[in-house]
Formats: C-alpha cells, structure tokens, sequence
C-alpha cells in the first residue's frame, strides 16, 4: 500500500496526488499539516526530520520532498510515460523539476502567504510587490520555453509539467496580481486544466 501524508491544500502534496492520479495509482492519504498537527509527533518526525509534508511509504520505504516523491512515482509506475527512459531526457526533465525549486518556488510562496494565509492587516505589501516582480520573471523564462514546446519536454507530458503546473495554477488563481499575457504559459496551462487529475487535486479554491 502507498500512503502519504498531507493536507489537500498544500502546494506539494497536489503535486504527489496529481502524479499519482496520472499513473493510476491507489493512493491513501492522511491529513497532516497545519491545523491537522501530526507532522510534528516523534513517528513523523523520525521519518522526515523536517516536519513538513508530504510525506510517503511505499511498503517499508518512506520518502519526503515533493519533487521526489514525484520523481520516484514517476520512475517506478511510469517508466516511459511520466519519467522519460532516455537519459538525457530524463535529465531535461529533472532540470526543470529543480528549477522550479531554486528558482521559481519562493516568491510566490511569499505572496500566497501574505494574500491568502495573513489577515489583512499583518500583510507585507512591500514583500508581495517584490515577490510579484520575482514570480513574473521565472514565469517569463518558461513561457520563452513553452513558445515552441507544448509541454516543457515538447512532446509529450511529462512528470516535468507537475512541481511546474502546481505552482502555475497557485499563481493564476491569487486575485490582485498584475501579471504579463504569457501566450505559451496560457495554452501550456490550458492544456494541463484540461487533465482529469490536474482538476481534482489542484484547481482547488486557495486556502
């Protein structure tokens, strides 16, 4: 059986069930997280010493970061589909599932947290105005990307579009932000709101 623990509205743990459900796979999930504590009991604790989720087991293998979680998936369930069986592929792939990472992940995290999770009044604007000028570059540089690849290894889907399209659909759903047209993220991003599993674990109201 693969568990894996996590709240449905976090960012990271869509992206481990919208894998899961693009490979088919049965999934239970426990809350964790948040107001749903767990994370921080000693069990959980020896498991990820970060105390943050998801987290997964997979019989007597457990995982934490959501990046491999997916890549892990990925390699054992969808060897030539979600993760590519060509070596320099696969490296594409993982590229741009670290990018997402180092490049792309904090500064809208920064203004998620203040637009969604912060009271009005307790807000950094002056962070989230930083944190929009941020987001809107790394967007940039994939929409540049996209303009002649339909999905970020061109064809076809790949575990490289999840951490990617998780993060997009937090972006585009933030009410209030100025954001620059991106005709390749748009028809990228369409294309992924089309997916059955995209719907269901991440085009979710913010909370």
């Amino acid at each position: 059986m693969i568990e894996l623990w996590g709240r449905t509205n976090s960012v990271n743990v869509q992206k481990v069930l919208w894998c899961a459900a693009e490979l088919g796979l049965d999934l239970k999930r426990h809350d964790a997280g948040l107001a749903y504590g767990v994370n921080d009991q000693d069990w959980f604790l020896a498991l990820n010493p970060n105390g943050k989720v998801p987290l997964l087991r997979d019989g007597e293998f457990t995982l934490w970061e959501s990046n491999s979680i997916v890549r892990y998936l990925s390699a054992k369930h969808g060897l030539g589909t979600l993760c590519p069986r060509d070596l320099q592929d696969r490296a594409n792939a993982e590229r741009w599932m670290d990018w997402q990472l180092s490049t792309l992940a904090l500064s809208p995290a920064i203004a998620f947290w203040n637009l969604v999770r912060t009271p009005e009044p307790e807000r950094d604007m002056a962070a989230v105005e930083r944190a929009v000028a941020q987001t809107n570059a790394a967007f940039s540089i994939l929409d540049r990307h996209l303009t002649s690849n339909p999905f970020v290894l061109g064809e076809p889907f790949s575990m490289a579009d999840i951490p990617l399209g998780a993060i997009a659909h937090r972006w585009f759903a933030l009410d209030g932000i100025a954001r620059p047209d991106w005709p390749a993220l748009r028809r990228w991003f369409d294309k992924l709101s089309e997916r059955p599993g995209f719907q269901t674990h991440v085009m979710l109201p913010l909370s």
